[in-house]
C-alpha cells in the first residue's frame, strides 16, 4: 500500500466513523474549512477520527464524555462543544450524564467555563426536545 493509499484509507475510515457518530456531520466539517484550510479538515477526519477515535480502548460514549470535559476546560470552543454534545447524545450518553460531567468540570476548570458549557448543552437539549433534564438534582 502506498502512502497515498494509506492516507486515503485513514480518511475514509475517519469520515465513515465521524458520520456514524455525529449523525452525518462529516461533510460539514470538511465544508467549514474548505476555502481556507482543506488540509486541516482532512487531518481532523483522518487523524482525529480515522486514527484516534477509531481506537477500541474507549467506546464512543466514553470518548465523548472525555471530549466534552476537555472542551469545557479549554473554553472558547462552543461550536465544537455543540457538535460533541450532539454526538454524545447520538452514541447513547444521557442528558443527565452530560450535565453531571459539566458539573464535575466546574471544580477543575471553574464555574464560568462550566456555565458556558452548560448553556451550550441547554441549547442542544432544547433543539432536540430534551428539556427539562430529569435527575439533575
Amino acid at each position: 500500500m502506498t502512502e497515498h493509499d494509506d492516507r486515503q484509507a485513514r480518511f475514509e475510515r475517519g469520515m465513515a466513523l465521524l458520520d456514524e457518530v455525529s449523525g452525518g456531520q462529516g461533510q460539514g466539517v470538511m465544508d467549514s474549512l474548505a476555502d481556507v484550510s482543506p488540509e486541516l479538515a482532512r487531518q481532523i477526519v483522518a487523524w482525529g477520527f480515522g486514527e484516534i477515535y477509531a481506537r477500541p480502548q474507549l467506546v464512543p460514549r466514553d470518548r465523548q464524555l472525555v471530549t466534552i470535559g476537555i472542551l469545557t476546560a479549554l473554553g472558547g470552543c462552543e461550536p465544537q462543544l455543540r457538535l460533541h454534545i450532539n454526538t454524545a447524545l447520538n452514541v447513547g450518553v444521557e442528558p443527565v450524564e452530560i450535565i453531571e460531567a459539566l458539573l464535575q468540570s466546574a471544580g477543575y476548570c471553574g464555574f464560568p467555563r462550566a456555565i458556558n458549557a452548560t448553556n451550550v448543552a441547554k441549547e442542544v437539549f432544547a433543539e432536540r426536545g430534551l428539556l427539562p433534564v430529569e435527575g439533575t438534582r
